[in-house]
């Protein structure tokens, strides 16, 4: 099957899916981008190749080939690649899906950030499930096999992954520089896009703005400045991929200044135009139904 490009971004799955999965690839040649961000659902990573850092609520930590990372919703995180070559799968899941396919073992395994890591002997089980379910998901992600390989799979990492960093349910403290940039990081959990200047978002968490700026970049990597348009940039990629926006929609939706302002920016983001951007997920989309077709008996 043909690898594609997916970009990890803050946003909620297809309306009406509880899950989604999507398989990613890069050579060594290929540009790699994230920055500290968020998701409105649960996301469980499984890494084939891979060779950088993960950073969560626990700090930094560093991945392997074979390691999976799961993070819940609305919990900040980050990635650090190296240049190799690098691939996983992205499962991405609505938190009740949990409770409502009754499995309580995993409901209460998945509570937290986590970078996990599988014994030998299991490895090539939980490669070989995820491999069936993105599968399945092209063919039909409404299907009782492509709900029944998702439980399975969730609930096979919550028997037998091991988190590296311990403990992993305990309650975990969040830090007060979480808490005081809280407001601001409301609204970019809200919100597609956030207009506040820096000094209106240092206002809105009654911090000073130079005190504000530095804490800001302290947690995120990136200035608030910076992190505004990125989460803009992200958020105008998602609604490129599942809506029928034009490119010219995308950019008044979420406040770009013109059209030609928003194609220079994601243009020197994600290394294309939104215009192609959106033409490659759509071919993309239609190579993976046929592919499903055929593999179907």
């Amino acid at each position: 099957m043909k690898k594609n490009n997916t970009y990890c971004e803050p946003f909620c799955i297809k309306e009406g899916y509880n899950f989604e999965i999507h398989y990613v690839s890069y050579t060594e040649q290929d540009p790699y981008s994230c920055f500290m961000h968020f998701h409105e659902v649960h996301e469980l990573i499984v890494f084939e190749e891979i060779e950088g850092s993960f950073f969560y609520h626990q700090g930094k930590s560093e991945l392997q080939d074979n390691d999976l990372v799961f993070t819940p919703a609305l919990e900040t995180h980050d990635f650090e690649c190296s240049d190799r070559p690098k691939s996983w799968y992205i499962v991405q899941f609505l938190p009740s899906f949990l409770e409502e396919h009754g499995l309580a073992q995993a409901e209460a395994f998945f509570k937290y950030g986590m970078h996990l890591r599988l014994s030998e002997a299991h490895k090539d089980n939980i490669r070989q499930v995820v491999s069936w379910l993105h599968e399945s998901y092209q063919a039909d992600p409404f299907s009782d096999k492509s709900q029944s390989l998702l439980k399975l799979l969730l609930a096979w990492i919550a028997e037998v992954a091991t988190p590296v960093k311990q403990p992993h349910t305990d309650s975990v403290a969040r830090p007060m520089n979480d808490v005081r940039l809280e407001p601001i990081l409301n609204l970019f959990r809200r919100n597609k896009s956030v207009d506040l200047s820096l000094n209106e978002a240092a206002e809105l968490c009654h911090l000073s703005p130079s005190y504000f700026s530095r804490l800001f970049k302290s947690v995120f990597r990136y200035n608030y400045s910076e992190y505004s348009i990125r989460h803009r940039l992200y958020s105008a990629a998602r609604l490129l991929c599942q809506s029928d926006y034009s490119v010219t929609d995308v950019s008044y939706e979420l406040n770009f200044s013109s059209p030609s302002h928003f194609i220079a920016l994601f243009k020197k983001q994600f290394g294309v135009t939104p215009k192609k951007y959106k033409k490659s997920f759509v071919e993309r989309g239609s190579e993976n139904q046929a592919l499903a077709a055929e593999e179907l008996p």
